[in-house]
């Protein structure tokens, strides 16, 4: 037992959408500090790989697979948080749609059921909400302007808003920004109304790269398709990936571990912490590659691509993952390599 944790070792925690790039290292971010995790996905029999992974990688009896079919339900999550002291809700749908009414309400409502659940089990004692960069802000190049905990991205939800046609890929990621801001401001919105006996967190990650959990399932999801477009493509564009403009980075692994120290540490509370690493754009991605493998051809550098100029309080968030792990950030060629070895490419 640590004094200096609010959730002690062999607790009990939720992680939901267990199964996902982000979500899955959570979970083996609290398995490797100590931790019994449920984690919940929606079809425990499509997903039955990660109560495998995680039995051959920690051993039997420590994470147990729970399914929620529907996150929208009342009640959705009150078998799952049931024992546990604490609840990372990290499922949502990531680039769901380009309609807003029809994307927004399933991060709000979710969001909602599991705060709901969480306010019916006595033993609960902290919420970790992952939220997004885009919660707070548009990445936007060669701009000079600040993000903190003031922040937030009315102008996404303002686009999203916009009258039709709901579709293209920009009005999705304008979409699925407007989700998790509304997402967002409803936990806290519903934590200052309902006063629960429990203290809420979120964490705000931006483009994860690093290694995934079991790639063998998993493969090149997300932003690490990037990575490996940028490899196999010579002719490849950052215009042509959805996302893929100049901004910050965070390696997935110091993301989940900023989750647990978000969920553990009785000082960290009533917090949006910036799980935001250095900048980075396309170009670094083909330098990375170039490095980590001399003599291969990879997609081009853009002359003159710009670069994410903007000021992130992303102090606090680095602080809590040196005092959890004893490392800050992760450099963005350790992600990358770490991405394509474990992706297999070669």
């Amino acid at each position: 037992m640590s004094s200096d944790r609010l959730i002690s070792p062999g607790s009990l925690v939720v992680v939901t959408g267990a199964n996902g790039f982000i979500g899955s290292h959570i979970v083996d971010q609290f398995l490797k500090y100590g931790y019994r995790v449920r984690g919940t996905v929606r079809s425990a029999s499509k997903y039955q790989w990660v109560q495998e992974h995680f039995d051959k990688t920690y051993g039997p009896g420590k994470f147990e697979l729970f399914e929620v079919a529907d996150m929208l339900a009342s009640g959705a999550f009150d078998e799952t948080v049931k024992g546990a002291s604490g609840f990372v809700h990290n499922a949502t749908p990531v680039m769901g749609g380009a309609d807003p009414y029809a994307v927004v309400p399933i991060a709000v409502d979710s969001t909602l059921r599991a705060l709901e659940s969480a306010a019916k089990e006595p033993g609960m004692k902290r919420v970790v909400l992952t939220s997004s960069s885009g919660s707070a802000v548009t990445a936007v190049a060669n701009k000079v302007f600040t993000v903190d905990s003031n922040s937030w991205n009315e102008s996404a939800v303002e686009a999203a808003y916009a009258p039709p046609p709901y579709e293209g890929v920009e009005r999705t990621a304008l979409v699925y920004f407007a989700s998790k801001v509304k997402g967002e401001q409803a936990a806290w919105k519903w934590m200052k109304e309902n006063n629960p006996h429990f203290t809420l967190n979120a964490v705000l990650p931006n483009a994860n790269f690093g290694p995934p959990v079991n790639f063998a399932s998993q493969g090149y999801r997300s932003t690490l398709s990037w990575v490996k477009t940028a490899f196999e493509n010579p002719d490849a564009s950052p215009d042509s990936l959805p996302g893929m403009v100049p901004q910050y980075y965070v390696d997935v692994r110091d993301d989940a571990a900023i989750h647990v120290a978000a969920l553990i540490y009785p000082d960290v509370k009533g917090e949006r912490l910036f799980a935001f690493a250095y900048p980075f754009n396309w170009n670094d991605i083909i330098r990375s590659l170039k490095d980590l493998f001399p003599g291969r051809e990879f997609a081009k550098e853009i002359p003159n691509l710009g670069t994410d100029k903007s000021k992130i309080a992303n102090e606090r968030a680095e602080e809590v993952l040196k005092r959890l792990t004893g490392h800050g950030w992760t450099s963005f060629q350790d992600s990358i390599g770490d991405a394509t070895k474990d992706l297999g490419l070669k």
